[in-house]
């Protein structure tokens, strides 16, 4: 049988209220009295039952971290969830607090286990992967008033809303600017999605800095249909771009070999710069040029963030610009030099 908080008591000597104390390391418990409640837990391999604990605490020490529906076998490998968890898993043990993931096929059953997880007590609230307009997860925190953190700019509830992010627009604006430095004029912004406020934001940023050079910028191009693909072949005869910007640097990979496929040779014939500088951009050659979005700080601040919430609940919700770096690697030809 396993060993209780009262076979412990029996042990030092001391009533099970103490035992239990100790383990919430109360201050009423002096510290000689803590040690020898301590060494008689590891004598006798007592395990404390974590569920119990929570439900006598204020705090289950874990945060929930929602990822969202995601609708593509591309969006699903996006390396930018497995750099984004594994750097709030660290900070999470520097801060003695656990993680714990809540995931859904559908939105409805991503709901669900989000409200699951906070009845059940099992965390202290949760971190958001995502953002997306009308959220019913979101919608749900907000009406009851349970603490969270959103990686992004949400749509609605942005001004009370703890958020970690980058400014997209700025984003967009960068990486037009380096390509127009290279002398490039005609850039097409490609994408695999375009309702997303990350899509939106570095498309507007993208139109301002092409407007602001005097330059045209172009319609953006969307490939999520296997028509899609067929057309673009069309979309770069017709508008005879040097260089395509792409959403993100898994989506570059398809670009590149896209354009390989068409008979364009990147950087020659076409440039390629991408976003977030993932694993992905080092994959093959030629390396893909891409703007470092520093994916393992978003973590560690929201963690960070949301942790400040449980301690001051009534304090101003904070939002937090993670500054970004462009790595020149290989896939932009500079033509002002040529």
């Amino acid at each position: 049988m396993s060993v209780t908080i009262k076979d412990v008591a029996r042990e030092v000597g001391v009533a099970p209220s103490t035992v239990s104390r100790t383990l919430q390391d109360h201050p009423s418990i002096s510290k000689e009295t803590k040690e020898r409640v301590r060494k008689a837990m590891d004598k006798l391999g007592y395990v404390p039952n974590a569920s119990a604990q929570n439900l006598a605490k204020k705090f289950s020490n874990t945060i929930g971290v929602v990822f969202p529906v995601l609708s593509s076998d591309d969006r699903k490998s996006n390396p930018f969830y497995l750099e984004a968890i594994t750097a709030m898993n660290q900070e999470a043990g520097k801060q003695d607090v656990t993680i714990s993931f809540a995931s859904g096929e559908t939105q409805e059953e991503l709901l669900e286990n989000v409200q699951l997880m906070y009845k059940q007590k099992r965390v202290d609230g949760f971190i958001l992967l995502y953002v997306r307009k009308n959220d019913p997860v979101l919608q749900y925190l907000v009406e009851q008033s349970i603490p969270y953190t959103v990686i992004g700019q949400p749509y609605q509830y942005s001004n009370g809303t703890s958020c970690v992010d980058n400014d997209n627009q700025l984003l967009g604006r960068t990486a037009t600017q380096y390509l127009i430095d290279k002398g490039h004029k005609r850039i097409l912004f490609v994408t695999n999605y375009e309702k997303e406020n990350v899509f939106q934001e570095r498309c507007y940023g993208y139109q301002k800095s092409m407007e602001e050079s005097g330059l045209e910028p172009f319609p953006y191009a969307v490939l999520k249909q296997p028509s899609d693909y067929i057309e673009f072949e069309e979309t770069l005869k017709k508008l005879e771009p040097t260089a395509c910007m792409a959403i993100d640097d898994m989506f570059a990979l398809r670009v590149i070999q896209l354009a390989n496929l068409y008979g364009y040779k990147v950087p020659d014939n076409l440039s390629v710069i991408s976003f977030n500088n993932s694993i992905f951009t080092t994959l093959i050659h030629p390396y893909i040029t891409s703007i470092d979005i520093h994916t393992e700080e978003l973590g560690r601040i929201a963690v960070q963030q949301f942790i400040q919430q449980l301690k001051a609940p009534q304090a101003m919700k904070q939002k937090v610009l993670i500054p970004h770096t462009l790595i020149e690697r290989e896939t932009v030809l500079d033509r002002a030099k040529a």
